[in-house]
């Protein structure tokens, strides 16, 4: 799984970098197709940053969320929260899916 943190109109430090890799290598745990993960940081004006996920699986459309705030950390947890919420309900309509006769 290959994970990738950019940045528009700011600089990525390394410690939002290591934060950002840190919470999106979490998801794994809840599918386990994940191919790439790509964080992509924006900051709009000098107090609101948007941070959107976009996580590629396999054999499916790639899982997409953002969120806008003043705090890029706080925005960080929100998408991961989302993604977290999205991939659990994608594997269960799998798992079910299976199930029905």
């Amino acid at each position: 799984m290959e994970i990738t943190v950019s940045g528009r109109h700011l600089e990525i430090t390394e410690s939002m970098k290591q934060y950002a890799e840190q919470k999106a290598a979490k998801l794994p745990r809840y599918y386990d197709r994940i191919r790439t993960i790509e964080i992509v940081s924006d900051k709009h004006d000098s107090f609101n940053y948007q941070v959107e996920v976009i996580v590629k699986v396999h054999q499916h459309d790639p899982f997409i969320a953002s969120s806008c705030g003043d705090d890029l950390y706080a925005c960080i947890d929100d998408v991961v929260d989302k993604l977290e919420r999205q991939l659990t309900d994608h594997k269960e309509k799998l798992r079910n899916r299976k199930h029905n006769t």
